[in-house]
C-alpha cells in the first residue's frame, strides 16, 4: 500500500528531524536505562515500574516511526506562496468572521498542524474552506458551534 505524502514547511522537516535525533539518542538510552533499574529492584513480574518503563518504551519506539514514515514522505511546501493570489500551503491568510472579529492563519500539512499557534492543517474544516479562495472570497465552514462566514482579507 503506497504512503500519501505529508506536507510540511523546511522548518517544520527541521523539527521533526530534530525530535526524531532526540528519541534516537537520547529517549531510547534513558528508558533502556529506566528498565534495567526497574529490572534489578524487582524483576518482571508484578513490577510497577518496570511495566510503566515498558510502556514509555513502546510509546517512544512508536513515536520513532511515525517520525520516519513522515520524514520518509514528505511533501516540502514551497518558498512560491507569497507569489500566489490563492489560499494553498504555506499560505499566511488573514480572514474575518461575520461578527467582525479577525483570525490569521497559516496554511500547512496535518503533521505540522498547531492550532493554538494558528497553524492550521489543509484537512482540516477551516484548512480545506480557505484552499483556494481569493482575496474577498467568503467561505461557509460547519464548526461545532454552528456554522461560520469567512472573509478572506489577506493571503502572503
Amino acid at each position: 500500500m503506497r504512503q500519501r505524502g505529508s506536507y510540511l514547511t523546511k522548518e517544520g522537516l527541521s523539527k521533526l528531524e530534530a525530535e526524531l535525533e532526540h528519541l534516537h539518542t537520547v529517549r531510547r538510552q534513558q528508558v533502556a536505562a529506566r528498565i534495567q533499574i526497574a529490572k534489578e529492584i524487582g524483576g518482571t513480574v508484578d513490577n510497577a515500574e518496570y511495566d510503566d518503563a515498558k510502556n514509555e518504551q513502546s510509546f517512544v519506539e512508536g513515536r520513532i516511526l511515525t517520525l520516519e514514515r513522515i520524514i520518509a514522505n514528505v511533501i516540502i511546501i514551497g518558498e512560491d506562496v507569497a507569489r500566489s493570489d490563492r489560499v494553498q500551503l504555506g499560505s499566511h491568510v488573514a480572514v474575518v468572521n461575520q461578527r467582525g472579529g479577525g483570525e490569521e492563519y497559516t496554511i500547512v500539512g496535518s503533521a505540522e498542524a498547531d492550532p493554538l499557534e494558528g497553524r492550521i492543517s489543509n484537512e482540516s474544516p477551516v484548512g480545506k474552506a480557505l484552499l483556494q479562495k481569493k482575496v474577498g472570497e467568503e467561505v461557509q465552514v460547519k464548526t461545532p458551534a454552528g456554522t461560520v462566514t469567512l472573509t478572506v482579507l489577506s493571503i502572503s
